[in-house]
């Protein structure tokens, strides 16, 4: 898993580029970001999937803030980003979520 953030000059943002290896999607379909700077819709961000497997979608996000994101494969598992800059219980409880500060 990879996360790559490239600092706009001229801009308040941050392109952040996530990626998901074919070695965590494995033979996944479809993989969507779901984070709560997309209020945390399963669909509203679908993952581009790469030539050897990986999965990745870029966002351009402002800078200053902290972002919780996870990896929803398939619509039926939950991944998170092994290369986050932490994690934090989701409301339920029952697992984490990743997070990103840009």
């Amino acid at each position: 898993m990879s996360l790559q953030l490239d600092y706009k000059k001229s801009k308040r943002v941050c392109n952040v580029t996530f990626t998901l290896p074919k070695e965590v999607a494995g033979n996944a379909k479809k993989v969507h970001l779901v984070s709560d700077f997309n209020q945390w819709s399963q669909t509203a961000t679908p993952m581009k999937k790469g030539k050897n497997g990986s999965f990745s979608v870029s966002i351009d996000l402002p800078v200053g803030k902290q972002y919780q994101f996870r990896y929803l494969i398939d619509d039926t598992r939950w991944e998170n980003d092994h290369n986050a800059d932490m994690y934090v219980p989701t409301v339920f409880g029952n697992a984490e979520n990743s997070v990103v500060t840009v």
